[in-house]
């Protein structure tokens, strides 16, 4: 892996957060604050990028590339969307990691620190900082809602399947 230092909060980097789509509704202040706790990744094909099992705290958008998610040593897909926010569950229930992510080929991240929460100004009220969270949260919640009917979309169509499949015995 190949990372960057922490990010600049500069007009450059803000306009291409604002590039990705997940990213469209916050206001530039809270993408300085994001840039902040962030660092940009490069892996190579087949590097790990989370590790199921782990404990760390980082959040990453795909920015370019294709990553691999499986389980216990099972596929479970792969995203090449730019933008695709991964590693959220970690974040939002404190959690192992529930599955490995690695790079299909040459993969950029935005990787996102969540325990850096330091590093806002001092000078950032309180308030600031919330309705960043919530923001990131809200966030979260979208892709999980889509990734949870996904999986239910997928359930049924096994269930189904199994039933067919048992009717035919």
């Amino acid at each position: 892996m190949i990372e960057s230092k922490y990010l600049k909060d500069n007009i450059e980097n803000i306009q291409k957060l604002m590039a990705i789509p997940a990213l469209r509704n916050f206001e530039t202040k809270s993408l300085g604050k994001l840039l902040k706790l962030s660092k940009i990744r490069e892996y190579e094909n087949g590097e790990a990028i989370i590790r199921e099992g782990d404990q760390d705290t980082w959040l990453y958008f795909l920015l370019s590339g294709k990553i691999r998610i499986s389980k216990e040593n099972l596929d479970i897909g792969i995203i090449d969307t730019k933008g695709e926010i991964f590693g959220e569950m970690r974040i939002v229930d404190t959690m192992h990691r529930s599955a490995t992510v690695s790079a299909v080929g040459k993969t950029v991240c935005l990787a996102v620190d969540s325990a850096a929460k330091n590093r806002f100004s001092t000078q950032t009220p309180e308030e600031e900082k919330l309705d960043f969270l919530l923001l990131l949260y809200r966030i979260f919640a979208e892709y999980m809602s889509i990734r949870l009917r996904a999986t239910n979309d997928e359930l049924i169509a096994a269930k189904k399947k199994i039933k067919h499949l048992i009717s035919k015995i």
